[in-house]
């Protein structure tokens, strides 16, 4: 294939990814979730310390989030308030977890995070590109203790960066983006 195709092509997908927030019901197949994985693990990583993790929520993981999340809601904006977060996040048919280690220095930790961001975006392209959408959400329930103990994860050594909804999108959202005069500065 021409450079300028490929080229084109990963412009393509990266400008069409979408964060979808509905979802069809049905699950995609575990085989795509572990080729997007494998994309994933080659986003690049200082000193090559492939500090990230993947957990695939299988159906008890995925209620008890549920239910904790519904828990904290509620603490917080009430029972109603609960059993609408309760009801919106039984709609996500995947659940998937990524998490980097930490316990080095705070420049090293900074830079896990990083690399465990680019291979999320990495995960979510090869996803896409399968006709897969997903949602990074960070929200209150993941930095909460108890969390950790339902994905079975140490918070001493290991930190949430995300948790990710996936599944086949029901619609996809529109999307902008500043242009790129707006975003970019010619130094000296």
């Amino acid at each position: 294939m021409p450079t300028s195709e490929r080229s084109r092509l990963v412009a393509d997908l990266i400008r069409s990814r979408r964060s979808v927030d509905r979802f069809r019901p049905e699950l995609p197949p575990r085989e795509a979730l572990l080729a997007a994985i494998d994309s994933a693990r080659w986003a690049p990583n200082h000193r090559l310390t492939e500090p990230w993790h993947f957990y695939l929520c299988g159906p008890e993981t995925r209620q008890a989030i549920i239910d904790l999340n519904a828990e904290l809601v509620g603490a917080q904006q009430g029972p109603a308030a609960a059993e609408k977060k309760r009801a919106r996040w039984s709609q996500m048919p995947g659940y998937l977890v990524v998490t980097y280690d930490i316990g080095g220095d705070e420049l090293r930790e900074r830079e896990d995070y990083a690399a465990t961001a680019c291979a999320i975006q990495n995960l979510a392209l090869q996803l896409w590109s399968m006709g897969i959408g997903s949602k990074w959400t960070t929200g209150a329930v993941t930095r909460d203790r108890r969390f950790y103990d339902l994905i079975w994860v140490d918070p001493q050594q290991q930190r949430v960066a995300g948790l990710l909804w996936y599944g086949y999108p029901l619609e996809l959202p529109d999307a902008s983006r500043r242009p790129v005069e707006a975003i970019t500065t010619d130094l000296p």
